[in-house]
């Protein structure tokens, strides 16, 4: 990876929240301590979240190409079950890397969240619901290729990266491979 240009905000690393109970309910979501809860992960959901690790920052060696090692990490603040599943998502990762998720922003801060992690200096990851990261991964200006403009609704397993170009931003696609049935396919 080539360096952070002077002035410019470093590697931007962008996930969805892991596994959520369908509308029918069924596999239920479970809260932390495995109590059945709808705005909380399903157990599939759960063990990505402990896998994320693997990807930003494996034991024994370095983050997969294309990635690196967060020293920041954002997920959607809110209440009474809104953003719960992003924090929940990150929380096994960010207790690895011994650093607090950031919660300021909650859904519908998508622009100001995006604007505060490209004034980073430091690899950034955000983590989300799915209907609003086309607006956090186009809110930068001079993005190429540009992103999709939506995210499906069946897919849990991809990072989306911005990382610093001369003139913007260079936007790719990194699938996370980490449980049985993930996909290598980018979101057209």
């Amino acid at each position: 990876m080539t360096p952070t240009p002077p002035g410019r905000g470093a590697l931007i690393m962008i996930i969805r929240h892991g596994e959520k109970p369908p509308a029918s309910g069924l596999p239920q979501g479970v809260d932390a301590a495995g109590n059945p809860d709808v705005h909380s992960l399903t157990a599939r959901g759960w063990t990505r979240a402990g896998a994320l690790f693997e990807v930003f920052a494996p034991p024994n060696g370095l983050p997969r190409p294309g990635l690196a090692r967060p020293t920041a990490i954002y997920a959607a603040g809110g209440t009474a079950g809104e953003g719960l599943r992003t924090r929940q998502t990150v929380t096994p990762l960010a207790a690895r890397l011994d650093i607090p998720i950031n919660t300021r922003f909650s859904k519908g801060d998508e622009t100001a969240l995006a604007q505060e992690v490209a004034g980073r200096t430091e690899p950034t990851l955000i983590c989300w619901q799915h209907g609003e990261l086309p607006a956090i991964a186009t809110a930068p200006q001079n993005i190429t290729p540009t992103p999709p403009t939506a995210w499906p609704n069946d897919r849990y397993d991809l990072v989306w990266v911005l990382t610093p170009a001369a003139d913007g931003w260079s936007f790719h696609q990194i699938p996370e491979l980490l449980l049985d049935g993930d996909s290598n396919q980018s979101i057209a």
